[in-house]
């Protein structure tokens, strides 16, 4: 993802305005609608490029917009955003451009950027783009970090003299929220950024315009400006993890002011425009300018997230140390953490997506989130460019504590309609007879037979996409957090709003749709979660479970294209033999057989057994995960559980916490608090019911803690601390029976499959719909035998 220096920094507000030739701009009358949505996009665009408004600016701002008085949007506005703002762009009825010098402080930095506002009084009504121009500007050449042209001649080069006078970059922001031209509205503002080169005093001529010949008579299209560049100092940064170690970690630094470093819409990779952290290992550094720093230092959900203040001085370099603390340590308990579902190209975050980042790049972010294995796959829109990384085996990147491995995705293949395919561990990754992604099949069973005939772990991505049920009401109220508590506690609702929901998904989305009929088939491994809601995702597992199937759960981000934030805020935790170390095919092993509990990483279920039978392990008979009881009877459930949630309660915590469960983040710890209180409840889960709870006291601390409950016929028995951390099921055959727990999970289950045809048959390519057809006519049956079989409605 390489960026080359530049400005920018565009914010759109509609307004009317006069405007005198030698005064900056001022707004006399101003239609409030436009004005506060062009406003409030404004205020994301700033929080984005890493130079957000104060919390009083924008509690100011709020106050205006709640305001009934039309004209205070307009008063407030210009209040808040004008001291911002570093030109002002006058365009007359003749489209001609004349520019003022804004009130903002003309202070650049040493080799970064910094962003400014302006304000453009347009009173042609025309949307071009806005373009900065100066004579100050660098040549490609010898612009800063990223610049990669050089001059190939003499004739290349411009003047010495001229050169010397060059020591800046400026480009305008016009990327989303914000809009590539103008609005064509009176009055708005747009972001700019500016580089120096240099430190110490510099002026540079600063214009604008809206196209050829656009420029003002007498120059007034341009202005001088007087910048003081400060000095950069390198700042050296000692990391150490919890023990003392040199590591890597993720730092978000913010200045006095509230502004992000380094820039972020002028990162180059490692570092990404989309993120507010960077990722940094011991020893290596930033260049600040002198001033108070704040850095907010973490490694994943493991850690808690430090935050230390610094001076910077007016010196060469200096050093800062910083220290991490753990709350919870999982590897050293035997269970590693994984996120099987990251992409280094292909979604709109990367500048340029069909090529993305490289294998070092993503490595980095692995280890700044302290993510034990990390499954890095390519995709549809960058497949050509990305396979090249595929090796069939783990990355040469890798170390004993951290793996990279490189494997498929298959979105944006004929058969992404029907669900989108994790593939991992594969030896081949091109689908045989197959020269583009266009010869690939376009329903998902036969992909996924073939992932695991050759030895591969394979199921379904972003599972809930496609199974999102129904609001009953239309008002929201069924899918908030508070809504589903007290549900689970049975004080409100009806039976069909419970877990397993009998309510009809439409199986028209790009989720698990067709692991209703490839779980029949014994091909899917595992079905995803943590990056859709959680009770879409779990509704159509459950009700397999309930009718004796065993494809696993896993857990995964999809970043960044679902979660852009970091890797690894949707974990697997799989658990590993004492003392045996950590391979790729140990681990995936234990994703397949279900030796794992996912979720956010910020709760923990370790250790379960039921009776003597541990999760994921050969239990009876030798099958995995396998209790034989020869008569119904009590079995004891134990296990160790941890979870973390701040002791106080906060603003980003409450929204959390009272948000749909339709909206980010799905799986969150903070969704799970009881009351005021910082308990959690741990749920023991039998057949899709919760038959037994205790409340975990969620600060860190592990606790082994044990139910006892009856088995009456065959089933499953899983826990979660719902939604932030769920595991596997252990499997309870009663009698030598076969599970099945629900004629109504079996009845759901047959329905879907009609459903799920209805959805898909038409994308299916008619010389593959007859065995399709007759694929789903088998899961069909199944699920209508064991409905027959079921003794419990």
């Amino acid at each position: 993802m390489r960026v080359r220096p530049h400005f920018y920094l565009v914010f759109s507000t509609a307004l009317c305005a006069t405007c005198c030739a030698q005064d900056f701009p001022s707004v006399v009358e101003v239609e409030r609608q436009p004005l506060v949505e062009s406003t409030k996009r404004l205020v994301e665009a700033l929080k984005f490029v890493g130079a957000p408004l104060s919390a009083e600016e924008q509690q100011e701002l709020q106050k205006a917009y709640d305001s009934d008085d039309d004209q205070a949007i307009v008063r407030t506005a210009q209040k808040v955003l004008d001291p911002h703002c570093v030109a002002g762009v006058h365009i007359n009825a003749e489209s001609r451009v004349k520019v003022s010098v804004g009130p903002a402080r003309k202070e650049l930095i040493q080799n970064g950027w910094r962003s400014y506002l302006v304000k453009v009084f347009n009173e042609a009504g025309i949307n071009p783009p806005l373009q900065i121009e100066s004579p100050n500007a660098l040549p490609v050449y010898q612009r800063g970090k990223g610049a990669r042209q050089k001059p190939k001649t003499d004739q290349d080069l411009v003047d010495l003299s001229e050169v010397k006078q060059r020591f800046m970059d400026a480009t305008m922001y016009q990327k989303q929220p914000l809009t590539p031209r103008l609005s064509g509205l009176k009055l708005e503002y747009r972001i700019v950024q500016l580089y120096s080169r240099d430190a110490g005093k510099r002026e540079a001529q600063i214009g604008f315009n809206v196209g050829q010949g656009t420029q003002d008579l007498g120059f007034r299209n341009s202005v001088p400006v007087l910048f003081n560049c400060l000095p950069a100092t390198k700042v050296i940064l000692g990391i150490k993890d919890h023990d003392g170690s040199p590591t890597t970690a993720a730092l978000v630094i913010r200045d006095e002011q509230g502004r992000i470093y380094p820039n972020p819409a002028k990162r180059l990779a490692p570092d990404f425009f989309f993120h507010e952290q960077v990722y940094r290992k011991d020893g290596e550094s930033v260049e600040l300018p002198p001033g108070e720093y704040t850095v907010s230092l973490s490694r994943g959900p493991e850690y808690e997230v430090e935050r230390t203040t610094f001076k910077v001085e007016e010196v060469e370099q200096q050093r800062v140390a910083l220290q991490l603390t753990r709350w919870i340590h999982p590897a050293t308990l035997g269970w590693y953490s994984g996120d099987h579902h990251i992409h280094a190209a292909g979604c709109a975050h990367y500048d340029s997506p069909t090529e993305g980042v490289g294998p070092e790049d993503m490595m980095r972010h692995i280890l700044g989130e302290d993510l034990n294995v990390g499954c890095v796959l390519s995709w549809g829109p960058c497949w050509y460019t990305q396979k090249e990384f595929f090796k069939g085996e783990t990355s040469e990147l890798s170390t004993k504590d951290y793996l990279m491995r490189y494997d498929v995705e298959v979105s944006g293949f004929p058969s992404s309609h029907a669900g989108h395919l994790c593939l991992l561990r594969l030896t081949e990754d091109d689908y045989p007879g197959s020269k583009v992604i266009e010869d690939w099949p376009s329903w998902t069973l036969p992909v996924l037979k073939w992932g695991k005939e050759q030895g591969g772990v394979v199921g379904y991505s972003h599972s809930g996409w496609g199974l999102g049920l129904p609001d009953y009401g239309g008002n929201g109220q069924r899918l908030t957090t508070m809504y589903y508590r007290n549900r689970r506690g049975g004080q409100q609702g009806r039976a069909a709003d419970t877990l397993p929901d009998y309510a009809m998904p439409p199986f028209d989305g790009i989720g698990a749709n067709e692991f209703i009929v490839t779980s029949v088939h014994d091909v899917c491994h595992f079905i995803s979660a943590v990056d859709t809601p959680a009770i879409w995702e779990l509704n159509i597992w459950y009700h397999t479970l309930n009718c004796g199937l065993r494809s696993r759960i896993s857990g995964e981000t999809d970043f960044p294209c679902i979660y852009g934030d970091r890797v690894g805020l949707g974990r697997v935790y799989v658990s590993l033999p004492k003392d045996e170390p950590l391979t790729f095919d140990s681990w995936i092993a234990g994703v397949k057989d279900g030796r794992s509990y996912c979720g956010d990483g910020l709760s923990h279920l370790m250790d379960m057994k039921v009776n003597n039978v541990a999760l994921g392990e050969p239990g009876s008979d030798g099958k995995i995960s396998q209790l034989n009881l020869e008569e119904p009877g009590e079995v004891t459930v134990t296990f160790n559980a941890a979870a973390m949630l701040e002791a106080e309660q906060n603003e980003t915590t409450r929204s959390i916490r009272n948000s749909r469960l339709d909206q980010k983040p799905y799986w969150h710890i903070e969704r799970c608090r009881e009351g005021e209180t910082r308990q959690v409840p741990v749920e023991l889960i039998v057949n899709g019911q919760p038959v037994e709870k205790v409340m975990l006291e969620a600060d860190g601390h592990i606790e082994s803690l044990k139910f006892k409950t009856k088995i009456e016929q065959s089933s499953w028995v899983a826990l979660r601390i719902l939604p932030s951390c769920h595991t596997n099921p252990v499997f309870v055959e009663v009698e030598n029976q076969p599970i099945r727990a629900s004629k109504k999970s079996a009845q759901w289950c047959a329905n879907a499959v009609e459903v799920c045809w209805n959805s898909k048959k038409g994308q299916i390519r008619e010389s593959e719909r007859k065995a399709a057809r007759e694929a789903y006519d088998q899961a069909k049956v199944y699920y209508q035998s064991a409905m027959k079989a079921a003794k419990t409605e």
